[in-house]
């Protein structure tokens, strides 16, 4: 069972995309930080919430940051900064 409670990392980076109306998919993964070896393997980290893009890139840091980030409209910074840091070079 999933629960939403206001002040979790995860409904906060949610309601932020929700009111940029911003369309997005939830990807449900393991509560236990141990069990999160694909977040790992995706992100760098094992942390929650994270932000996968259409072309694979993730984004993630405090919550409060990201809700901050997505109210000012941009995300797509974010996009972009992580893209060019997982170039190869």
């Amino acid at each position: 069972m999933w629960v939403k409670l206001p002040g979790h990392p995860c409904w906060r980076v949610q309601k932020a995309l929700d009111e940029a109306g911003i369309q997005y998919e939830i990807a449900k993964g393991p509560s236990r930080r141990s069990k999160r070896d694909e977040l790992e393997r995706l992100s760098g980290q094992r942390k929650y919430p994270v932000i996968e893009f259409d072309d694979g890139s993730t984004y993630h840091e405090e919550s409060k940051d990201m809700a901050a980030t997505i109210a000012a409209g941009r995300l797509d910074e974010r996009r972009a900064a992580s893209s060019s840091s997982n170039a190869p070079g």
